[in-house]
């Protein structure tokens, strides 16, 4: 029975990837988005159904033609890439929603919500697409089927202690473990490469990416530094302002292969 669980899990991981064709990387897709968009479809109109949408405002239409922007950009750089029918089964949609937190969310497959809360701190339109061209990348990159299937994978590897070991203490060292090790350091890998892809983007959609490091500037005064970074699941405010500085010229660089200059 050991054997064979353990060979199952080894087939799951060897056939359970696919390549990213922005990042070039191999990741983890336990579940399919064929399964996961429409999922992810019917829960943003539920979403929708129960917040207050605000429509027909300067705020709200900002918010899609930010969003439209970005999404013609992710497709012309995707073109660019060899890869024209990526985005087929995306189903864009950007939403503002009356709510005070400061913050803003893409489900998988392009559906995309901004708090007005966070608006204050955005500023301008192009603060705006800073957040959501970081929120885009977060769909293209398909971190939502990766969370899911890192969820899988964690279960996984209790299921398979729990055939060794009866040990509650094992367990309970394990769950803390595999949180610490895994699930944080991964979440926190997402928000980094989101926030580097998310410059390219806003940059090619026109975008000054150099007004990133002062959002996020102000998104530090507002939290008063943010919590231990090792415990959280997003980078520090130190850190990101860290990182999106090295790679604003990067963002920069591809922006001038489209055309875009800064």
């Amino acid at each position: 029975m050991k054997k064979l669980y353990a060979f199952f899990i080894a087939i799951l991981l060897l056939f359970g990837c696919v390549t990213n064709p922005l990042t070039g990387k191999s990741t983890m897709a336990f579940v399919s988005n064929s399964s996961l968009f429409p999922m992810a479809f019917a829960q943003y109109s539920e979403f929708l159904s129960e917040n207050s949408v605000i429509t027909n405002t300067a705020e709200s239409e900002m918010v899609v033609r930010v969003g439209e922007r970005i999404a013609e950009a992710a497709q012309k750089w995707l073109a660019a890439e060899g890869f024209p029918n990526y985005l087929n089964d995306y189903r864009w949609e950007y939403n503002l929603v009356s709510d005070n937190a400061v913050n803003a969310w893409c489900m998988p497959g392009g559906k995309i919500v901004v708090y007005t809360g966070i608006l204050p701190v955005t500023q301008t339109e192009t603060g705006l697409a800073v957040v959501m061209g970081h929120e885009v990348s977060h769909a293209l990159l398909n971190h939502g089927q990766q969370r899911m299937s890192a969820n899988v994978l964690q279960q996984l590897g209790a299921i398979t202690l729990s055939i060794f070991t009866d040990s509650d203490l094992a367990m309970a060292a394990y769950g803390v473990g595999s949180t610490l090790l895994g699930t944080l350091p991964f979440s926190r890998e997402h928000e980094s490469e989101a926030d580097r892809y998310g410059l390219i983007l806003m940059a090619i959609a026109g975008y000054d990416p150099s007004e990133a490091v002062p959002f996020w500037e102000r998104m530090a005064a507002m939290s008063g530094g943010g919590s231990i970074e090792f415990l959280s699941t997003h980078p520090s405010s130190n850190t990101r302002i860290r990182q999106l500085r090295e790679w604003t010229p990067e963002a920069k660089q591809k922006a001038a292969t489209f055309g875009v200059e800064f």
